[in-house]
């Protein structure tokens, strides 16, 4: 006598194929908002809470200073010159600075541009606090024009003390195509 071989329920590897299918995708579409949640709690890639953009009241500590370099530079493709007014600048924790970072488009279109930084060492993201910055926003710039933006920032008091250099970089790039309305809404002003 000979035996059949038993066949597999083939609708119960297709139940299971499908959601594992669906599973992937829900993984993969949820994974950026979860990527964002992660940066706001951690400050990763320059990302911080609004709670932390708040103006500083904390007392400066003259004991000690810091330097904070700026390193820009623009993505691929990019045809904006992007660089900062100073390279870096010596700051004391708790102090409030200024730094304006220079762009230029020199294009014959409108463009809108996105900044995005990066902060080393990782941990000094913790403790860079801006209250101001360019890079919170897309940047709209006529043809042929350039402008200044500025970035206002502290570090919070608390920086540890063996951090003595903290960089801050940006990289621009092109959001023309991808741009908000209030951005192109924006170029669409007539300059006076």
């Amino acid at each position: 006598m000979s035996e059949r071989p038993t066949q597999p329920d083939n609708t119960r590897i297709v139940r299971r194929l499908l959601l594992t299918v669906v599973g992937m995708f829900a993984f993969g579409f949820a994974l950026v908002p979860l990527y964002n949640v992660f940066c706001d709690i951690t400050g990763f890639n320059g990302r911080f809470t609004d709670g932390q953009a708040a103006a500083n009241t904390k007392a400066v500590d003259t004991s000690r200073t810091i330097n904070v370099q700026f390193i820009t530079r623009v993505n691929k493709g990019m045809p904006w010159g992007f660089e900062p007014e100073v390279h870096s600048v010596r700051v004391h924790p708790g102090e409030t600075k200024v730094v304006n970072f220079l762009a230029k488009n020199p294009t014959g279109q409108n463009m809108v541009a996105q900044a995005i930084p990066s902060v080393a060492p990782g941990e000094a993201s913790l403790y860079l606090n801006k209250v101001e910055c360019f890079c919170f926003n897309q940047q709209p710039l006529a043809a042929g024009s350039d402008t200044a933006m500025p970035m206002q920032f502290y570090l919070d008091p608390e920086i540890p003390e063996h951090i003595h250099t903290v960089t801050l970089s940006y990289t621009m790039y092109d959001m023309t195509e991808n741009a908000q309305p209030d951005a192109l809404a924006a170029l669409a002003q007539p300059v006076n």
